[in-house]
């Protein structure tokens, strides 16, 4: 954990967007942008502008984008980027053709922004405008952490790592010139802490996975967790199971308006398992949940870009806040109570075993594919999915 932070919890776009556009009103001299979509919508011609004017300023820019999320990133968005010095980095492009090459299924799903070294952000907001430019729609179910403080030079040194690798791996040399060295912001008086909880496929590979199973296993009264891909492996089953047989309440907040089918029929396979061992699931209604988040006990949050997945928890690049604050936990409860409550419709027990035979079918070989596609790629163990 960090001290001497200051951090806000910025809940769906609504907060986010303004936020972060004040935050780069206000660069003067460097910001890094990761982010797995740089959507062609309003919200991403808005980031772009914004984005474009501080290297008209002389600002340092510096843009990653995944070559899945954002293999079709417009031209519109790249000229406004490029034409206006924005250095731009493509994290693994797509060949053509399908491929089950391990290095194509690893993708950067971490969406991080750090300002001069002094802002940051990180949360599960992508690039992408939260009501596909209708303002009559919700806003997508989501959060993000605006940090000041020493946790931002810790994000800072990450991003500005990957930074150097991709410009060698691309031989964009020009990346490789380092900017001003500037040193960690001093702790503030808020002191509020925070541990940066990051997944690559060197030295941390089960950082983010360790850091829910620990949380789960201490659980002594609450766990509540909102996913929106939630296709656990045996361990994260498991620790859930056993916190709700020990008489701790689990409540997980799923998707109810799936954007991904594969993976969502693969969820339902799982679900009468954890239902059958007291675990509660509601599925959000109202618009799109993309939220990675979770509380336990009232002691313990935490927000980022993981899912509870095999591609979030073992292929790909991720990032999370690890949050003990005790102000921010109860406020990231209390949205997810609400939620969780008013929003989201109850999953009775066997509810799979009433689906029509069809989405019955998809679910078990959704999950067949998922185990084949983690043992062809040798990620996990035979017995971990």
């Amino acid at each position: 954990m960090t001290a001497g932070n200051r951090l806000t919890l910025l809940e769906t776009g609504d907060a986010y967007f303004p936020a972060l556009l004040a935050a780069l009103a206000e660069a003067r001299r460097e910001v890094h942008l990761e982010t797995y979509i740089f959507a062609d919508d309003r919200t991403g011609h808005r980031v772009a502008k914004a984005l474009a004017d501080c290297a008209r300023r002389g600002c340092l820019v510096r843009v990653v984008v995944d070559g899945f999320g954002s293999r079709n990133l417009a031209p519109a968005l790249r000229g406004t980027l490029e034409l206006a010095g924005v250095q731009l980095i493509v994290y693994r492009p797509m060949p053509e053709g399908f491929s089950l090459h391990i290095q194509h299924l690893r993708r950067l799903h971490r969406k991080l922004v750090v300002i001069d070294g002094r802002i940051g952000f990180c949360g599960g907001i992508n690039v992408l405008d939260d009501r596909r430019d209708r303002d009559d729609l919700p806003p997508r179910y989501d959060f993000a952490v605006r940090v000041e403080g020493p946790l931002v030079g810790q994000m800072h040194r990450l991003m500005r790592r990957l930074w150097r690798l991709l410009s060698l791996r691309t031989m964009q040399f020009q990346g490789l010139i380092r900017p001003p060295h500037f040193s960690t912001p001093t702790p503030l008086a808020e002191n509020q802490s925070a541990a940066l909880i990051t997944r690559d496929n060197l030295r941390h590979r089960r950082a983010i996975e360790e850091s829910y199973l620990t949380a789960i296993t201490r659980a002594r009264s609450d766990i509540l967790i909102a996913c929106a891909y939630f296709l656990p492996g045996r361990r994260v089953r498991h620790a859930l199971i056993n916190a709700a047989q020990r008489g701790v309440r689990v409540r997980l907040l799923l998707q109810g308006r799936p954007d991904h089918l594969v993976i969502h029929s693969a969820a339902l396979r799982m679900y009468d398992g954890l239902l059958m061992a007291g675990v509660e699931i509601r599925e959000y209604q109202p618009a799109h949940l993309h939220a990675k988040a979770a509380v336990v006990d009232a002691d313990w949050a935490t927000v980022g870009s993981s899912n509870i997945d095999p591609f979030s928890l073992w292929l790909s690049r991720e990032a999370n806040l690890e949050l003990r604050d005790a102000v921010l936990v109860s406020q990231l409860r209390r949205s997810l109570e609400e939620a969780y409550a008013r929003n989201g419709s109850a999953v009775p027990l066997n509810a799979s075993r009433v689906l029509p035979w069809g989405l019955r079918l998809r679910a078990q070989v959704a999950y067949l594919i998922g185990r084949v596609v983690l043992a062809v790629t040798g990620q996990v163990g035979r017995d971990e999915f």
